[in-house]
């Protein structure tokens, strides 16, 4: 388990992972930071980049037939690495935040009440300053866009903001984490376009469904005490209706995504990506132990496969498409 040192005492991060390379590069007086951030756990980044990745794709191959040019049917790299660097930061400003307005709660959870906030290893100030640091690295990378993409970005902060609190006014922040980790399916088609259209916006709603249905699983860790802390969760809410629950959410993700290709015209290969995707997320349902926290946060972290389906279909779609006619 990780050590770092916390107002002159060692003490163990219980949520933190052993042997990651930020705490094997960083000093250690940088390891809270790195917790504040959840550099150590990529999971949360790579989930708030798909959405983007795949819009990037959907929008590089919508209408894609054969003869085209190859590079006009690939999404930008230029993007996708502005992406990346987004994704990064703005998930762990988000991260920050969550745990400045959390940080009585997580001193109530055993998973948490070892973080750098709540065990004093980082103060309130230093964190509000690491905050406004990634922030403005964010900052750098959405004034790369056109100007209706800044704007749209903006428009997101109001949902990024709120969603520290949803957790004591309602069953469903899992609802309002999907209508912030989405938006980058917005986001990436208007940059590239300058305007929005049904597409992207149906991709945008099956992203929610499906930010809902994976948080609900990671949520289930914790049930026992958020019900002691009053934390609400559609894990609590769900309950043991919680696999049919995933049926409707994920079954909806998954409509959405396929009205999405429709309406953009995109290859009918592109389709087996996300049948693929379809499979993985029915396994998901199948296998699920609501009552098992590691088998939760393994489920939970799975479904990175699910975004690598879905945008390893449309981008070798698009090619096959493409390049058939030369084969």
């Amino acid at each position: 388990m990780v050590q770092i040192q916390a107002r002159g005492q060692t003490g163990k991060v219980m949520d933190a992972p052993s042997g990651h390379w930020v705490y094997r590069l960083l000093p250690p007086s940088l390891w809270p930071y790195a917790q504040l951030a959840r550099w150590d756990r990529p999971i949360g980044w790579q989930l708030l980049l798909w959405p983007c990745l795949w819009s990037a794709a959907l929008v590089a191959s919508a209408g894609a037939k054969p003869g085209d040019d190859i590079w006009t049917v690939l999404p930008s790299l230029w993007h996708m690495v502005l992406f990346l660097i987004g994704a990064i930061a703005m998930r762990g400003a988000g991260c920050t935040l969550n745990d400045l307005a959390d940080q009585d709660i997580d001193d109530k959870v055993a998973r948490t009440r070892s973080r750098p906030l709540p065990s004093g290893q980082v103060s309130r100030k230093q964190a509000w300053v690491f905050l406004g640091l990634q922030c403005l690295a964010g900052l750098a990378v959405v004034l790369q866009f056109n100007w209706f993409t800044v704007a749209l970005s903006f428009a997101s902060l109001v949902i990024v903001a709120a969603y520290p609190f949803m957790k004591r006014i309602t069953d469903w922040p899992q609802l309002v984490l999907g209508m912030a980790f989405s938006w980058g399916a917005l986001v990436a088609w208007s940059a590239q376009t300058g305007s929005l259209s049904l597409s992207p916006v149906l991709l945008y709603i099956g992203a929610i469904l499906w930010t809902i249905g994976y948080d609900t699983i990671y949520a289930h860790q914790d049930k026992e005490d958020d019900a002691l802390v009053g934390v609400r969760s559609t894990a609590r809410l769900f309950g043991e209706k919680t696999k049919l629950a995933l049926m409707l959410l994920y079954g909806g993700a998954l409509m959405c995504f396929a009205g999405a290709f429709a309406v953009a015209e995109v290859p009918m290969p592109a389709l087996a990506g996300l049948l693929a995707a379809g499979v993985h997320l029915y396994r998901q349902i199948v296998v699920l132990d609501i009552d098992n926290p590691e088998q939760c946060l393994r489920l939970f972290r799975s479904n990175n496969i699910v975004g690598w389906l879905i945008f390893a279909g449309l981008v070798l779609g698009s090619l096959w498409v493409v390049v058939k006619p030369v084969i």
